[in-house]
């Protein structure tokens, strides 16, 4: 039980991080991706 409370209060407090940290990942691996493109076609 108190493992349970201490992941829910773990989540709780980066909850409001995760969404930014996971734009930053997506945008990342789009740069990436878009840059891989360009140098192919180049």
């Amino acid at each position: 039980m108190s493992k349970e409370k201490e992941q829910y209060s773990f989540w709780t407090k980066y909850k409001k991080f995760a969404g930014t940290e996971i734009a930053l990942y997506v945008i990342m691996v789009v740069g990436i991706v878009l840059g891989i493109i360009i140098f192919s076609y180049l």
